[in-house]
């Protein structure tokens, strides 16, 4: 029997909300510091980069675990077919499979 995403789905919630959780924190730190006159030791284009990465962060959590709720989650926004669980495991936003993201262009 082979390792589905339905088998995987607890799991892989489990973990997009601890990633969640993560980048709202780094988010949450980060905007403190962006407040403070040393900029909690960055220098502004680094803080503004880090700031960037961690709201998309938050974004493409937020936008997997409703994928999940809604049902579509796993499936590959281009061609429908099902993103395989290990790719999820690594990369658990994908919202294409690996031939589709690679003809994204990104």
């Amino acid at each position: 029997m082979t390792d589905t995403v339905s088998n995987r789905t607890e799991a892989l919630r489990d973990l997009l909300e601890r990633q969640f959780q993560s980048y709202t924190d780094q988010l949450a730190e980060l905007t403190i510091h962006s407040r403070q006159p040393e900029q909690g030791g960055h220098d502004p284009d680094t803080l503004r980069g880090l700031m960037e990465t961690a709201r998309q962060g938050v974004a493409d959590t937020a936008q997997a675990l409703q994928r999940m709720s809604e049902g579509s989650y796993g499936l590959c926004e281009r061609c429908g077919g099902e993103i395989p669980v290990a790719r999820l495991e690594i990369l658990p936003w994908a919202r294409f499979c690996v031939p589709c993201q690679s003809r994204q262009g990104n």
